[in-house]
């Protein structure tokens, strides 16, 4: 979608995953339901912050839920910027699975769980589809580009949302949402040019985190 003459220099969205959670540790649903950071994810927060501080940022983005306005705060408060809570950029609403883990989940819907593994049209009983996310993403990132054309705009939002990001920057398929992987309080940049054009610049980078418990690998 072309949303303004050519330029030199892109919109630079980097993209920041919220921290620890409890139910990320237990690799359960997490969309809707408001958990709070844990111990370890304030710590992967601040990390998060004190890396971002160098990056030139403008303006600071948060999905509305508790883990990523936590995680938002830390950058927020170094850099003296306020918060733009944007709901497009909130989490996949898991329906019925919040909370389950996936084998609680296929246990309790085998159906449910293969037809969304299969078709990113179908949703948990209750909530989005894979497909309802991403046109719900689309919209949000299109109308931020227009509110910050030219700045570099960290997004603290999920995994999905920032999958969603990637894929649509890579004009790849919405199936590619199934073949990435990203930690807690990891980042990703995309280069978003007005003419159209947008480039991934880094994917997953969790390089913040070494040296301290490294990065978390769950949900």
């Amino acid at each position: 979608m072309s949303w303004g003459a050519p330029d030199t220099e892109p919109t630079r969205l980097a993209l920041l995953r919220h921290g620890q959670t409890p139910l990320s540790v237990e690799r359960r649903f997490a969309g809707r339901g408001d958990v709070p950071l844990t111990e370890e994810g304030h710590a992967q927060a601040r990390a998060s912050a004190r890396r971002l501080v160098g990056w030139g940022i403008d303006a600071v983005v948060s999905s509305p839920l508790l883990r990523t306005r936590q995680t938002a705060g830390y950058t927020a408060d170094l850099l003296g910027l306020t918060v733009e809570e944007d709901a497009g950029f909130v989490e996949t609403d898991f329906g019925a699975w919040e909370g389950l883990t996936f084998a609680e989940a296929r246990e309790r819907d085998p159906e449910g769980i293969d037809r969304w593994l299969a078709d990113p049209e179908a949703g948990p009983p209750g909530g989005e589809s894979f497909a309802e996310v991403a046109r719900r993403v689309g919209e949000a990132t299109d109308a931020l580009l227009e509110r910050h054309r030219g700045r570099r705009v960290l997004v603290v939002s999920h995994v999905t949302p920032i999958k969603v990001t990637v894929q649509r920057a890579l004009l790849a398929p919405i199936g590619a949402l199934y073949r990435m992987h990203l930690d807690t309080a990891c980042l990703t940049e995309v280069d978003c040019y007005a003419d159209g054009p947008r480039v991934v610049r880094s994917l997953n980078d969790t390089a913040h985190l070494r040296g301290s418990a490294g990065p978390a690998r769950d949900r």
